[in-house]
């Protein structure tokens, strides 16, 4: 069983001796998911992966991003969001506290899939500024780290509170992970107009996916799997323009 901090222990200090050249700031959210995963799944499922990023890179880890756009859930209570506008403008305000602090490449952790607009403002950055912003995992390294960890599930029908987030809870917070979940399955594979009428229209209970077939070992080859990837994303930031 791993543990993960959802704020960093980084001192100033820390930062000045070891002087990082990238930073890393995960995206989570505030949102249902279902009776057994707590509304901040997606944020300790992005503090989880940068924290194993931050393990074995030089990197800055900052604090995660808690609120997001989460508008599809909105009927469930608990949930909440900002808009996409918001999001855009902290990550872009933080893009330049970093830069004037001398950290100009950025790496995005995000872990809930209603972020679209990320991959917007990670277009816009490396049109600026080629190779300074990188969006992570892709969906191809989501695809590998499910493979990897030899998940039942693919990321269609495994969409929300499924197999691939209790197992990642179960390995680094267990105690967050309610013992009703290996009854939660529901499948909802043809969502046409999930857009335009949310989640409730496809799964009354929240879930769309396998839970119960959620370990704690599958949880942690994902990570390790995710961790892997990193690498070549932190080489492209890396490299000389």
């Amino acid at each position: 069983m791993a543990s993960v901090d959802l704020l960093p222990r980084t001192t100033s200090t820390d930062v000045q001796t070891r002087r990082p050249a990238v930073a890393v700031l995960p995206v989570g959210s505030f949102e249902q998911h279902g009776s057994f995963l707590p509304l901040a799944t997606d944020t300790i499922v992005a503090a989880a992966i940068a924290d194993a990023i931050a393990q074995r890179h030089n990197v800055l880890a900052l604090p995660p991003i808690t609120v997001s756009c989460s508008h599809e859930h909105a009927t469930w209570p608990g949930t909440v969001s900002i808009s996409h506008q918001t999001l855009s403008a902290v990550v872009e305000d933080i893009r330049a506290s970093l830069t004037a602090a001398g950290i100009t490449r950025l790496a995005i952790v995000n872990a809930h899939g209603g972020n679209y607009v990320l991959s917007n403002i990670v277009q816009t950055a490396n049109a600026s500024t080629p190779s300074s912003v990188t969006l992570f995992p892709t969906r191809t390294d989501w695809d590998n780290a499910r493979a990897a960890a030899q998940l039942i599930t693919d990321a269609h029908h495994d969409m929300h509170a499924g197999e691939l987030e209790v197992s990642i809870l179960l390995h680094v917070q267990p105690d967050a992970v309610g013992a009703d979940f290996v009854d939660a399955d529901h499948a909802a594979d043809e969502r046409p107009m999930l857009l335009v009428h949310g989640m409730r229209s496809y799964t009354h209970s929240g879930v769309i996916g396998r839970p119960s077939a959620g370990t704690a070992e599958k949880g942690r080859a994902v990570l390790a799997s995710l961790a892997d990837a990193f690498d070549e994303h932190l080489a492209v930031l890396l490299q000389q323009p």
